[in-house]
């Protein structure tokens, strides 16, 4: 068995994983999988109102209930997410990219970029109302005005830092230095995952050092929820940078066959802009 690259190099055989199989059949190839990956999304929130539904003095349902759904839920996120992920970035470890799909797998990206705006816009906007309207009562920490830590600052630069590099590895990819290309690609993945260590100890400083949860107010529930939201999306990021860095470790991708890089480098700079635009509202904002 032999493996074809993105470079067209070779040609793979043998390999029937669930997750390129034609599932439903006459649906077209594993083209259900972000289907149930979003039904598995949209269940976290249903199980969550239903958890909060179930508590208190009263409870309307079962408390019970929530837990169950949101743990189903997950499951069910996690196999769509794996089928997304495995058709769209690793097939083709062994089936190669051709050239013509490249167009509707950028635009699935782009409509996918989409629906995260409209995610963390409705996170901005619960803020936006409580900065508005509810701004009493803040933890310490915030009243202080050491919410924007020095940390915060570098972790930022981290994360600027890794979109440069991503833009210069896809440029270097396109310009045939494939040397430049490995190391750049090396080093966003790298940057990314310090972003990710620094993101967990800032949690680590606040909640044991200055006392600050998720339950601390409203500001603790924005607080966590939107930056919380923003790591998941900066992990499954590196999921996605290893992937194609393996491939690349491998001699994939050229400058003609390139769609993975240029799907991954659009959802990378998009967590950044999130990040910046995160940091100055509710890091800057919280203290002016």
């Amino acid at each position: 068995m032999s493996v074809e690259t993105d470079d067209g190099h070779g040609h793979g055989d043998g390999h029937h994983l669930p997750a390129v199989e034609d599932w439903p059949k006459g649906f077209g190839e594993a083209s259900w999988w972000p289907f149930i990956a979003a039904l598995g999304g949209s269940g976290f929130y249903i199980g969550v109102a239903l958890f909060v539904l179930g508590r208190g003095s009263e409870p309307i349902i079962n408390p019970m209930i929530g837990p169950v759904i949101f743990m189903l839920s997950t499951v069910a996120f996690l196999t769509g997410l794996y089928g997304w992920l495995y058709h769209a970035f690793i097939v083709d470890f062994w089936g190669g990219e051709t050239a013509d799909y490249g167009f509707p797998l950028k635009l699935t990206m782009l409509l996918f970029l989409a629906t995260e705006v409209a995610t963390f816009g409705g996170g901005f906007v619960y803020y936006f109302f409580i900065r508005a309207g509810a701004w009493e009562n803040l933890p310490a920490i915030v009243a202080e005005g050491d919410v924007l830590s020095t940390l915060v600052i570098a972790n930022t630069l981290v994360l600027i830092a890794s979109s440069i590099t991503m833009h210069y590895a896809h440029h270097a990819l396109l310009s045939g230095n494939r040397t430049r290309f490995v190391r750049l690609l090396g080093a966003t993945l790298g940057l990314g995952i310090v972003f990710l260590g620094g993101q967990v100890y800032e949690y680590y400083e606040f909640i044991v050092h200055y006392g600050f949860g998720l339950t601390d107010g409203a500001y603790g529930s924005a607080f966590y929820g939107l930056t919380g939201l923003h790591g998941l999306h900066v992990a499954l990021g590196a999921v996605l940078l290893s992937i194609v860095f393996v491939r690349a470790l491998y001699g994939h991708y050229s400058a003609e066959r390139h769609v993975s890089i240029s799907t991954v480098s659009m959802y990378w700079h998009f967590v950044d802009v999130v990040w910046v635009f995160l940091v100055a509202v509710l890091y800057g904002g919280a203290i002016l």
